[in-house]
């Protein structure tokens, strides 16, 4: 498939999707956001890749929406357009993503980087929901991602004031896996990609599933989710071989059945 506005790369067992308008720091417009989600979605189906990366290039992982597409829209056209509903279709990706930051993410850009499982960022990168200051709020979820990460005080300070956090401040609190060197950003976030994708594709995937469920669901009802996949995965062969790969001191070899 030929992408006009992002690059798709497939290094199996890996894949990476390198957002690319840089001349306007990989803004997000509609036709982006489309082919994006048509990637992700065919990488998902695909059983050679058991892992995402998603980036964007050094100056920005994506600095926004694009807001000439937006800037005359009246409400009723932005319910009519309902663009966003694309973010909910990311939200279903079923397979681990990395976001691997440099630069800016902000607003629509750091939704994205909070849609994904785990975020690398490197030492430039910056964090921010700004949409307060042209007058309105984050609509893709920075609200509800961002508070259920860093909880209501700093989430509150980020959304009411539009300021950004440095990558270092991004980590400390949580929102970041790790912070790298610029050079090695994209590499290390390879790395991770390639250390899970060893693991049984049946068991990311379920393990996935049971650690969202506990930003959606009840304590209870979590915990009744998470014993269910843990019952469900010992109808595996993954599981079979990895048991007795561990009996018998060798590396497993997962098949994804």
């Amino acid at each position: 498939m030929n992408y006009h506005n992002i690059l798709v790369s497939t290094e199996p067992p890996i894949a990476i999707v390198t957002l690319n308008r840089p001349k306007v720091l990989n803004a997000l417009n509609s036709e982006l956001m489309a082919e994006l989600v048509e990637a992700l979605e065919a990488l998902d189906q695909d059983q050679a890749i058991h892992c995402l990366v998603l980036t964007g290039n050094e100056k920005a992982f994506a600095a926004g929406a694009d807001i000439g597409e937006m800037a005359e829209a009246g409400a009723v056209e932005m319910m009519q357009r309902n663009n966003i509903a694309r973010w909910d279709r990311i939200m279903r990706v079923s397979k681990p993503m990395i976001a691997a930051v440099s630069g800016y993410a902000l607003g629509g850009g750091c939704e994205l980087a909070l849609l994904c499982d785990l975020i690398l960022a490197s030492e430039t990168a910056r964090f921010g929901q700004p949409e307060i200051n042209i007058g309105v709020i984050p609509g893709a979820g920075g609200t509800q991602r961002l508070a259920r990460t860093l909880g209501k005080y700093k989430t509150m300070e980020l959304v009411l004031t539009g300021r950004t956090m440095t990558a270092q401040e991004a980590e400390s609190v949580g929102l970041v896996n790790r912070v790298v060197p610029v050079e090695l950003y994209l590499e290390e976030a390879k790395k991770l990609a390639l250390e899970i994708s060893q693991r049984s594709p049946l068991a990311l995937k379920l393990a996935k599933e049971a650690v969202l469920k506990a930003f959606e669901t009840s304590l209870h009802d979590g915990l009744d989710f998470e014993r269910k996949c843990f019952y469900l995965l010992f109808g595996s062969e993954d599981q079979k071989e990895g048991m007795k790969a561990f009996l018998e001191k060798r590396k497993a070899v997962f098949k994804g059945k």
